[in-house]
């Protein structure tokens, strides 16, 4: 008996999927695709997502940039192991937690197309049911209308009037209470925002997210203690949450915590090492490591 192929070769991968050897090479060298002359089933599942992704017309610079966002929020787990993914235009979303995620806008919209199959169970549904399916339904269409008239230059204000629309419908939705506190945010209304973040993380407490958007606008509101517990408990979610290690780090330089604060900025600059905030991560960690040998050196006036 023969034993099953674990590896095919570079050349075998791409006939088999039908792709060019020179676009498997670009995927390895933006980091899609490890390096190596031979792939192992994973890697063929991996080849088989990023040739469905390329079909769809985005560039690897997109996909690199969109899976690099979600890995972010995902922590250890792959993407495209983890997340279904849905292209709109040059933009790549994901199914995640009810919803679909644009990572690096961090913009949420419903999946209407998870939603069509459980549409059919309606008619066998008791009423009391029938009607809060109803209800989440109709939630969901203002959500999608809200975040349509959102793209739109000037309409911010009516998309938070749908945003609100939506969750007299259903007071449980969490994405428009993200995307409603956020428009609340961008406005100064800070206290307001707050109360729907609050919202969020009450209905969805396991949303890293939600935690990270939480923590700025209660460091807006000089409430650092909350701030930064938000901020924790969204690193705790995800570990790999660049941006939430970031603000966290900030938020203990703030609170004279320089020690607590190097852990995180060190993170921050595994995590994300590129970003334009990363050159600010390295320097506040070396000035801290700095700070902390020289006092250990003079500990109780004497050479420790």
């Amino acid at each position: 008996m023969t034993a099953p192929v674990s590896h095919v070769s570079q050349q075998q991968a791409a006939r088999m999927l039908r792709i060019s050897l020179r676009q498997l090479f670009a995927w390895q060298r933006a980091g899609l695709l490890q390096q190596g002359d031979s792939f192992s089933l994973r890697d063929l599942a991996r080849l088989r997502s990023l040739r469905s992704l390329r079909q769809q017309r985005l560039s690897t610079r997109a996909i690199r940039n969109s899976l690099d966002a979600m890995q972010r929020i995902l922590g250890e787990r792959d993407p495209l192991d983890e997340a279904g993914t849905v292209s709109t235009g040059s933009r790549l979303l994901f199914r995640h937690g009810g919803a679909l995620l644009d990572p690096i806008t961090q913009q949420l919209a419903f999946d209407f197309e998870a939603d069509v199959c459980r549409a059919c169970e309606l008619q066998t549904w008791e009423p009391a049911r029938r009607q809060q399916a109803e209800d989440q339904a109709e939630a969901q269409q203002l959500f999608q209308q809200a975040v349509r008239v959102e793209e739109e230059p000037g309409q911010v204000e009516a998309a938070a009037a749908l945003y609100r629309q939506a969750l007299q419908a259903w007071p449980r939705h969490a994405p428009a209470c993200i995307n409603l506190g956020t428009i609340l945010y961008n406005s100064g209304q800070f206290q307001s925002a707050e109360e729907q973040y609050r919202a969020a993380v009450e209905i969805d407490p396991d949303y890293a997210l939600a935690f990270f958007d939480l923590g700025n606008v209660l460091d807006e509101l000089r409430k650092l203690p909350e701030a930064i517990a938000a901020y924790q408990r969204a690193v705790h979610l995800c570990p790999r949450y660049a941006d939430a290690h970031y603000n966290l780090a900030l938020a203990y330089e703030r609170s004279n915590e320089r020690r607590r604060a190097l852990r995180h900025w060190m993170h921050y600059v595994r995590l994300d090492p590129i970003s334009p905030w990363a050159t600010h991560a390295r320097l506040q960690a070396r000035r801290t490591l700095a700070s902390e040998r020289l006092s250990i050196v003079t500990r109780g006036g004497k050479l420790a």
